[in-house]
């Protein structure tokens, strides 16, 4: 992140308890008594189009009414048995695209039953007794590397250690969870949760985590072959797309994924330097959490430009309206042409696009917005991939994760195949343990 030198970058521009009631809990969590109406809105449709909807398959209608009964802590298992990270999947993931969307309430009334703050209920009731619902397996004595503590890393091993296996996640952060721990916004997982969540997920017993340990430098793909019966690679993307602009190195200029990794390991948010205008380029989750809580930390003009239309954009509309209601300006069918300043950011130039269905196209109108901090949030990249074969510049993957060399599998978002989404990698996670499973078992 920027220097709080560079001018107009400052710390502390709200008091501290004003910060801290901004970055307060997005969705407080239901009471007993509210979840319970709540869960009485459910048609407990036989043949659920909510559960069609998620990607982990997780009965919603039975965990609901599980909750209705009385009984969150079934509901949880319910739960937790297709999705282990269920606790964090209730705060982050995008319902109103996927289960909620799909809700019969939701089409005939255009309000559906609130899924996910129903499955925070439930999971957070659960966790809270911290004794951990599953148990382990017998011993099969077969080890294996999980490249990555990330939701797929995580979902894997978490598995794989249930069916008897011993397991390894290797983890190049200082602390375990991924985009949990360190890329989201800091309102939407609070009190330390991914942390928290980890800890538990532990519980299940079989599992080590060795942290500093990144694949290509200190750690070897052939290595981890040779000391293990199978690996799953869960390394995410590590790299940053450029502008490739000029000015792109001028201070003030940096990703939007060091902001909010910086944010989120914060013991004191008001102690963040932020600027006075700031703009970030992009159109995704990513771009909107740093416009979002830049906005929430005191910047007083903000502004998201991204280079296609509105319907373009990947952050949901939920998120874009999160964003217009924090005062963020969003911008459209604008691209990045120059950042200009001297020594330091003052001004972005973008040029105005349009698509005739031929492709994007510069019209040859251009726009200055002022700018003291700029953040990129234009896409990651795979940083590595341990000389296996690539499809759409991700992991190429068949079936449940295998890849192009025997005993190794991947799943997440450095992957091919699904969506970037947390619950996604959760779903290839655990698909990839069954697949490992069955291999190390005799299987094909």
């Amino acid at each position: 992140m920027s220097s709080p030198m560079t001018p107009g970058i400052a710390a502390a521009r709200l008091p501290s308890e004003t910060v801290e009631t901004n970055f307060a809990d997005l969705h407080e969590p239901l009471a007993p008594h509210e979840a319970a109406v709540a869960a009485d809105r459910c048609y407990f449709c036989h043949d659920a189009p909510c559960m069609t909807a998620c990607p982990t398959s997780i009965d919603i209608p039975l965990f609901i009414r599980q909750i209705s009964t009385g009984t969150p802590e079934a509901a949880a298992k319910t739960i937790f048995d297709q999705n282990i990270l269920g606790g964090m999947c209730a705060r982050v993931c995008p319902t109103e695209e996927l289960c909620e969307q799909a809700c019969v309430r939701e089409t005939a009334e255009g309000k559906p039953v609130e899924i996910g703050r129903l499955q925070r209920y439930a999971t957070d009731t659960l966790m809270a007794k911290q004794s951990h619902p599953y148990e382990r397996a017998a011993t099969t004595g077969k080890r294996v590397a999980v490249v990555g503590a990330g939701p797929a890393g995580l979902a894997c091993a978490h598995r794989l250690a249930m069916l008897g296996h011993d397991v390894v996640i290797y983890d190049a952060m200082p602390k375990a969870g991924g985009l949990n721990e360190y890329g989201i916004a800091a309102y939407k997982s609070t009190d330390a949760f991914a942390a928290r969540e980890v800890s538990w997920l532990l519980g299940v017993g079989g599992i080590n985590i060795e942290n500093g340990m990144r694949l290509g430098q200190n750690l070897s793909l052939d290595t981890l072959k040779d000391e293990n019966d199978a690996v799953f690679l869960a390394v995410g993307l590590g790299g940053v797309n450029a502008l490739r602009v000029s000015g792109e190195d001028l201070d003030g200029v940096s990703n939007a994924v060091d902001f909010i990794k910086e944010l989120r390991q914060s013991s004191d948010l008001s102690s963040l330097p932020v600027g006075r205008d700031v703009v970030v380029i992009g159109g995704g989750m990513t771009a909107v959490d740093a416009a979002v809580q830049s906005k929430l930390l005191g910047a007083q003009n903000v502004t998201i430009a991204y280079r296609r239309g509105q319907d373009g954009m990947s952050a949901s509309q939920y998120e874009q309206d999160l964003a217009s209601s924090k005062g963020v300006r969003l911008m459209f069918n604008l691209q990045p042409v120059a950042v200009h300043g001297d020594g330091a950011v003052r001004e972005m130039e973008f040029e105005y696009t349009t698509d005739d269905g031929t492709g994007l196209k510069g019209t040859g109108e251009k726009i200055r917005i002022a700018a003291d901090q700029v953040f990129k949030a234009i896409g990651q990249t795979l940083d590595t991939d341990g000389g296996l074969e690539i499809s759409g510049r991700k992991i190429a993957v068949s079936g449940a994760g295998r890849t192009s060399a025997q005993g190794i599998w991947a799943g997440g978002d450095c992957a091919s195949g699904g969506d970037d989404l947390t619950v996604t990698a959760v779903a290839e996670g655990r698909d990839a343990a069954m697949d490992i499973h069955a291999t190390l078992m005799g299987g094909n």
